[in-house]
């Protein structure tokens, strides 16, 4: 039996009053799979049962869990390879010719389960303009139970089948039982921390990359405006967002421009703008 509607409207208010992420009329199929295992761990035959419970009694637990297995996205190794080639080959080595500290900060938001940032933090060793610089690479998310998963560092072979290239496996990964764990060459330059995008951010510093990638298609106008604005508050005046190929700036918040970067393209903010940027 598929979801009642009111266990899914009950599941897509929980979820945007939480996330901002909106679930519209036809995900009924994936709010049912994504929660059914929840609620049979809760002793529930289905799901209606399960989110009548939580309505009922709301745990705090309980209504946690189903915000995070909402909102757990798909992601894989260097996902669109582009972004990462022209991390490689434009973005890191125009920043590096600007900074004289030797010095670059990344902020990966909505990181899952830690593959983009740690590809992130292969491509800059693999980048030969910074050679000997010190990379910091903050990766944020919504869900605790990733957040733990990406802190380990270790993957099944499915999961290093997505998207890893073999020479890159072969240098960066050794052998743990069935899987593979990620040397601490790569692990120490990540930083993970829980972060819930459409709230006021804590203290993080600058950046001179973010990518908020494959992230806004799931907010509403407001909510995208919103997060933009705020990135910009947190970015070096010559910095660099990277967004996913069904996502732009234009008619959200014109502050940005888009340029190209190699086979890609990238957002700056508008020179206007940079002198609303704090140093």
């Amino acid at each position: 039996m598929s979801i009642s509607r009111d266990a899914f409207n009950f599941v897509r208010e929980l979820v945007h009053a939480e996330s901002a992420i909106v679930l519209e009329p036809g995900k009924e199929y994936l709010v049912e799979s994504r929660l059914l295992q929840l609620a049979r761990q809760a002793g529930h035959d289905g799901v209606d049962g399960y989110v009548a419970h939580l309505s009922e009694r709301r745990p705090s637990a309980g209504l946690r869990q189903v915000v995070e297995a909402l909102t757990t996205n798909e992601t894989s190794w260097f996902r669109d390879v582009d972004p990462f080639n022209t991390l490689k080959n434009t973005v890191f080595p125009a920043l590096a010719a600007n900074r004289t500290d030797r010095r670059l900060r990344v902020w990966a938001a909505a990181c899952s389960s830690g593959q983009e940032p740690y590809s992130i933090a292969m491509t800059a060793n693999d980048t030969p303009a910074l050679a000997g610089w010190k990379v910091e690479i903050l990766a944020t998310d919504l869900s605790e139970e990733m957040l733990t998963k990406a802190r380990a560092g270790e993957y099944s072979q499915l999961e290093v089948n997505r998207g890893m290239p073999a020479s890159s496996l072969v240098r960066h990964f050794t052998r743990s039982g069935l899987n593979w764990r990620l040397n601490p060459a790569i692990t120490q330059q990540v930083t993970f921390r829980q972060l819930n995008l459409v709230r006021p951010f804590p203290p993080m510093g600058r950046f001179d990359v973010v990518f908020l990638r494959n992230v806004l298609i799931y907010f509403d106008l407001p909510t995208k405006r919103d997060i933009l604005r705020r990135v910009r508050q947190v970015m070096a005046p010559d910095g660099h967002l990277f967004l996913g190929a069904a996502e732009m700036t234009m008619g959200v918040d014109d502050a940005w421009e888009r340029v190209p970067a190699g086979r890609s393209s990238v957002y700056r903010i508008r020179e206007e703008q940079r002198a609303c940027v704090p140093w």
